[in-house]
């Protein structure tokens, strides 16, 4: 008698929302940490910001009120992250055996979209002066965002690890 393992006993669905809210998750921690460090922002600011992306300034002054609304906005474009490459994956398998190989280059994709259209698109006010080091990590955290999209998408597929 053979058992399942715990990824292929479980619907598709919900390692797609376990790979969003733990892609959102790592994203919010390293963001909180980085900006409180970095220029001591606070969470609920960092937050306010992301929903600034849908409602534009308003945000600053709608306190916990905008910030839940940015929270959730940030974990739904996660797992439709996760959601994109679980779908595309499902076409070409290939896509999901190799985590760090086709990993990275959806990475690059989702900065590139996230930075060249969404944010653009989004009515959220880009800084006057980015800075470097805010650019680069940002660059580097989507190349793992990347990768994690793979992994879960590999148990949405019921293949092992």
């Amino acid at each position: 008698m053979s058992t399942l393992n715990t990824a292929q006993s479980r619907p598709a669905a919900f390692h797609v929302i376990a790979g969003g809210l733990t892609l959102a998750t790592i994203d919010l921690i390293y963001a909180c940490s980085f900006w409180a460090w970095l220029r001591h922002v606070s969470p609920v600011r960092l937050l306010q910001y992301i929903a600034s992306g849908a409602i534009g300034q308003a945000s600053f002054d709608g306190g916990i009120a905008t910030a839940l609304l940015g929270a959730g906005l940030h974990y739904f474009i996660a797992t439709m992250m996760v959601l994109a490459y679980y779908l595309a994956s499902r076409r070409y398998h290939a896509l999901a055996q190799h985590p760090v190989l086709y990993g990275v280059p959806y990475g690059l994709l989702l900065w590139a979209v996230m930075t060249h259209v969404v944010v653009p698109l989004s009515r959220a006010q880009p800084s006057a002066h980015p800075l470097m080091l805010a650019m680069v990590s940002n660059f580097l955290m989507h190349l793992l965002f990347g990768v994690i999209c793979v992994v879960f998408a590999r148990r949405a597929l019921g293949l092992r690890q």
